[in-house]
């Protein structure tokens, strides 16, 4: 490591036996102590994408040394590409390859490899190790930590899947420096969710450090992915399951998901559709009498200095909202569950939306 660089932090999600650390530091994918004590034994399957190996790939190899028995394998990119057929491919590859359930995997890249690869290992002989090495700022501050695992089907994002944690996660914020920009726009998505959901003193850094994030400055970079995996550890340890307080991780998420299924997964990408979505949430909080409109303006004026989408997609009407929303997995007894926000800082599931008042909300955000 450069002398100049600072120590890696790390936080600790806590889940009893299967608590498992959060590494963030720069240039750390080489390093050995990041990846070695959380092997469960010789056999490592390593997989990412297309877009990923070429840049990171033989950093992560070197660090896990060459005294293991590693296998890689490289996917096609892209949300689309979330599917039982991938999965399938992660087997083939640790049936031909002969690995045990001493096997571990490692998923090396964004939210699609690290759902995917996690979903392989929560089935593979009926479970085996995965260490979360996420390389977009989406994942690195969401999709790698918390144990969520799976795949996409036709009609609903993520409806697939099980809940698997991790033995570790090793966020390498230098793998930011190769982000494309869209990509990191959608990260900040759901960095600007944490601070909603719970934060006011987060959501005011934000709105003075927005610049920096989108400059890629890396201790702004580095402070913000620590403060939302905080928080995310924090929920996921009191609620691993999502039976209550995590499901207010998907604040924007029930509208979000409605628009990436009906747009085609990867057409939107997923924080650009969360953020829209947060936005409609917080529109709606405000027409329940929730929110002031300074409030809704200030939450307004941060998505957008992201560069986050705001409108509704042009072919998406209240009817084709409701149709994908009423596939959300949070809702109950066929009522749609929305996370909502009492005040900033403070969010809420509400299933007692007026049907009426729903429909007529999203036929006007349709139009606006």
């Amino acid at each position: 490591m450069n002398a100049r660089q600072a120590p890696p932090r790390t936080l600790n999600v806590a889940l009893e036996e299967r608590s498992y650390p959060i590494h963030i530091g720069s240039q750390v994918l080489g390093d050995p102590a990041m990846l070695r004590p959380y092997l469960a034994g010789r056999q490592v399957l390593i997989v990412t994408n297309e877009t990923v190996a070429p840049l990171y790939l033989a950093s992560l190899k070197q660090g896990l040394g060459d005294d293991l028995e590693v296998r890689e394998l490289i996917l096609p990119d892209g949300e689309h590409t979330k599917t039982l057929a991938s999965v399938e491919r992660i087997w083939d590859a640790l049936l031909e390859a002969g690995f045990n359930r001493q096997c571990t995997l490692v998923a090396l890249g964004g939210g699609v490899i690290g759902d995917m690869t996690g979903y392989a290992a929560a089935c593979y002989q009926r479970g085996v190790a995965f260490i979360q090495v996420p390389t977009t700022l989406l994942s690195q501050v969401d999709s790698s930590v918390g144990g969520k695992t799976g795949v996409n089907h036709p009609r609903g994002k993520n409806m697939i899947g099980a809940f698997w944690q991790p033995r570790a996660v090793v966020i390498d914020t230098a793998t930011l420096a190769t982000l494309p920009g869209r990509e990191l726009t959608a990260g900040l998505a759901e960095v600007i969710k944490y601070a909603l959901i719970r934060d006011l003193d987060f959501l005011a850094w934000l709105e003075t450090h927005m610049a920096a994030l989108r400059g890629l400055d890396e201790t702004s970079l580095s402070e913000a992915i620590l403060r939302s995996c905080a928080t995310k550890a924090e929920i996921v340890a009191a609620d691993e399951t999502e039976q209550g307080v995590r499901a207010l991780l998907n604040l924007g998420h029930t509208f979000g998901h409605a628009i990436e299924a009906h747009q085609g997964y990867g057409y939107w990408l997923h924080g650009e559709a969360v953020g829209a979505g947060m936005h409609m949430a917080t529109l709606l909080s405000r027409q329940l009498g929730w929110l002031a409109e300074v409030e809704v303006e200030r939450v307004s004026a941060l998505l957008a200095s992201a560069g986050l989408p705001l409108a509704a997609p042009a072919n998406m009407d209240a009817k084709a909202f409701l149709e994908r929303m009423r596939l959300d997995k949070k809702n109950r007894d066929s009522r749609i569950r929305l996370v909502l926000l009492r005040a900033l800082g403070d969010a809420c599931l509400h299933d007692d939306t007026p049907p009426a008042l729903l429909e007529s909300f999203l036929e006007g955000y349709s139009r606006a």
